[in-house]
């Protein structure tokens, strides 16, 4: 452990915070804090808005959920664009309910959706609410997916250390736009901790700091999460993922299972399926870990038993997808699903196999196999 008060570790601490502005893409602030993303998320409720404020929320899964339910917590008044539960929203709706309802000050969606899998189009929501405050709840989306949050006029943008970004939990962030700092000026939420005229002050400082202390360990990991990811490329990075995306796909449905996550690109953080009616997701996630040791996940609220879930974000290679899908693939069986072996990991090879990159024999200098490459 390091004193967290030293120009040493201010050195790390601002190198993080440079980091986080490159996998946001934004030259904004980006304030750090010392909690869950959720805890971000309630900063940003607190220091944005008044009692009785109006905010258009996104809500097409359990995290979309959330943040209706905490709004209404915070005595904002919420207009609910529901979507259906495996769908992103259509810009079009947003521009219909901005133009509709002249009051509403702020849209709030979810970037990756991580009970469902689905990825927001955000360059459309962003063009979509130009006119009012986006705040982006990118807990599993940044470090993953393309993300430039000030070409894309995204104004808040939320994230934490432990998804794509490969770090243990316990550090939350968030970008801020100058537009977000006006409104700032002007909002009555009660704040203390997460503060962002604190944290902004004591990040400016001489020797950059929290106002708190904060999770020395775990901004020394995310430190060097960010080396790694930045090293990579964020280009490579989200083609990586697109390519364990296809992979997932390709292999789930093999194997006969239907798909919640639909067959985008953009889809490219988790991967969720249905389990036949009669087999308890649950079930198949304890079998699958007590049999092979890989960790997958069931839904969320009315999916809790019907959907396992897949992630395939941050420190994830193809051979991972391999070994998750043989993994399935082995269980499955035993609850009466007709899946053959290899009927998942064939489908996600030849998916890999399509994506390699051209094999040379360095001796003799020809190319020996060209394949084509995944679109960025």
């Amino acid at each position: 452990m390091v004193d967290e008060r030293t120009p040493g570790f201010a050195l790390t601490f601002a190198h993080v915070v440079d980091g986080l502005r490159q996998v946001l893409g934004t030259a904004s602030d980006v304030l750090v804090f010392t909690s869950s993303t959720t805890g971000a998320f309630e900063g940003a409720v607190q220091n944005l808005f008044s009692p009785g404020d109006k905010v258009l929320v996104v809500n097409n899964g359990a995290f979309g959920e959330r943040w209706v339910q905490m709004c209404r917590a915070f005595g904002l008044e919420v207009v609910e664009l529901a979507v259906g539960w495996g769908r992103s929203a259509d810009a079009a709706d947003v521009t219909a309910r901005l133009v509709a309802d002249p009051a509403i000050v702020a849209v709030i969606v979810v970037h990756c959706e991580t009970s469902t899998g689905v990825v927001t189009d955000l360059r459309e929501l962003g063009r979509a609410a130009a006119n009012v405050l986006t705040i982006v709840d990118s807990a599993s989306g940044v470090g993953g997916c393309e993300l430039r949050a000030d070409e894309w006029g995204l104004d808040v943008v939320i994230g934490g250390s432990q998804k794509a970004l490969m770090a243990p939990p316990g550090i939350s962030f968030a970008s801020v736009s100058e537009r977000a700092w006006r409104r700032h000026t002007t909002a009555r939420m009660p704040r203390y901790y997460f503060d962002w005229t604190t944290t902004r002050d004591a990040l400016r400082q001489p020797v950059p700091r929290t106002p708190w202390t904060p999770a020395i360990g775990t901004l020394l990991q995310l430190a060097a999460a960010l080396d790694l990811l930045l090293d990579e490329g964020m280009a490579a990075r989200v083609r990586r993922h697109v390519l364990l995306g296809r992979m997932a796909r390709a292999g789930l449905q093999g194997m006969g299972l239907s798909l919640l996550t639909p067959e985008s690109d953009r889809n490219a953080i988790v991967t969720a399926a249905y389990c036949p009616a009669d087999v308890s997701a649950g079930h198949v996630v304890q079998a699958v870990a007590d049999n092979t040791g890989v960790q997958l996940t069931a839904g969320n609220g009315d999916l809790t038993d019907q959907v396992i879930r897949l992630g395939h974000c941050g420190h994830m290679d193809p051979l991972d997808i391999v070994a998750a899908l043989a993994a399935i693939e082995a269980v499955l069986p035993a609850f009466g699903v007709a899946a053959a072996s290899g009927s998942g990991v064939v489908p996600a090879l030849e998916v890999l196999r399509s994506d390699l990159r051209p094999i040379v024999d360095l001796q003799e200098g020809a190319t020996l196999a060209v394949a084509q490459e995944v679109s960025a």
